[in-house]
C-alpha cells in the first residue's frame, strides 16, 4: 500500500462512527468532534452478553486528544446510556468538566444512573423532550460484608456522585437527595424517573433542546473563543511593534 493511500485511510478512519462511536465534521471554519456514550458504561471488568457498551479506556484518551487538538473547535457528547460502573462514569465526567474546549451534552433516549454526572459535566447540557433520566442511590454488585465499614464506603461513594452533580448543575442538594431516596415511584428500587422538561425545570439539565440547539451553542462558544484569541494576538503584535 502506498503512503498516500495509507494516509487517506488513516485520515478517514475517525470519521466512521460505526467503528469507534465518534465522528469529526467540518463546516466552514467550525470543526466539531462528536462522541457517543451508549449502552452500559464499562468499568474494570469486560461486560458479556452482547449488550452495547461504552469502554472508558477508549473515551479517556479520546478526550485528551480532542483537548489537545488545535483543529477541533468544540465537542458534542451524545448520551443514551443505562448507566454502569460508577468510577468509570465519574472518570469520564471529571475529564469532560476539566476541558477548556467548548463542550455540550445532549441526552437522547435515556441518561440514567451514572449517566447523570456525565450529562451535567459539559459546559452546557441539553435534553430532548422524550428523553428520561433515572436518579437512584449507588448500587454495588458481588459479595457485600455486613460490617459498618462496607456501608460507610457506600455512603462515601454516593456522596462523591451527589457532590459532582450538585457542583455542575443548578439542582439543589435537598431536591436531588429527595429524588434519589424516593420510594413511591419505582416498584423494585429507590429513586425517580424524570423526563426532559422536568430535568430542565429542576435545574439538573440546562435546557430542553436538540441537535440544532447544541451545535448552535458550540458554534457561538467557539466564535467567542476565536475572537478573544485574535484580540490577544493583536495586542501582543502591537506590544512587540512598540518595543521594536
Amino acid at each position: 500500500m502506498s503512503e498516500d493511500k495509507k494516509e487517506t485511510k488513516e485520515a478517514t478512519a475517525d470519521e466512521k462512527p460505526e467503528e469507534n462511536g465518534s465522528v469529526v465534521t467540518k463546516n466552514g471554519d467550525f470543526t466539531l468532534h462528536c462522541i457517543t456514550i451508549i449502552g452500559q458504561i464499562e468499568g474494570h471488568y469486560e461486560l458479556t452478553g452482547g449488550g452495547k457498551a461504552t469502554k472508558y479506556e477508549h473515551i479517556l484518551p479520546l478526550l485528551v486528544a480532542v483537548e489537545e487538538s488545535e483543529a477541533v473547535d468544540g465537542l458534542l457528547v451524545l448520551i443514551n446510556t443505562v448507566g454502569g460502573d460508577v468510577e468509570a462514569g465519574l472518570a469520564i465526567a471529571e475529564l469532560l468538566s476539566g476541558m477548556s474546549k467548548p463542550t455540550a451534552s445532549l441526552v437522547l433516549g435515556g441518561g440514567h444512573s451514572i449517566g447523570v454526572p456525565i450529562a451535567v459535566s459539559c459546559r452546557r447540557s441539553f435534553i430532548v423532550p422524550s428523553a428520561t433520566m433515572t436518579l437512584h442511590p449507588v448500587r454495588i454488585n458481588g459479595t457485600v460484608l455486613g460490617v459498618p465499614q462496607a456501608f460507610e464506603n457506600l455512603s462515601r461513594m454516593q456522596e462523591r456522585v451527589t457532590n459532582f452533580i450538585v457542583s455542575h448543575s443548578r439542582i439543589e442538594r435537598e431536591v436531588l437527595t429527595r429524588l434519589l431516596m424516593n420510594t413511591d415511584e419505582l416498584s423494585t428500587d429507590m429513586g425517580t424517573v424524570i423526563d426532559g422538561a422536568r430535568a430542565a425545570e429542576l435545574g439538573l439539565i440546562d435546557e430542553v433542546g436538540g441537535l440544532r440547539e447544541a451545535i448552535a451553542f458550540l458554534r457561538s462558544q467557539a466564535k467567542g473563543k476565536r475572537g478573544k484569541n485574535e484580540e490577544r494576538a493583536g495586542a501582543l503584535t502591537r506590544k512587540s511593534s512598540g518595543n521594536a
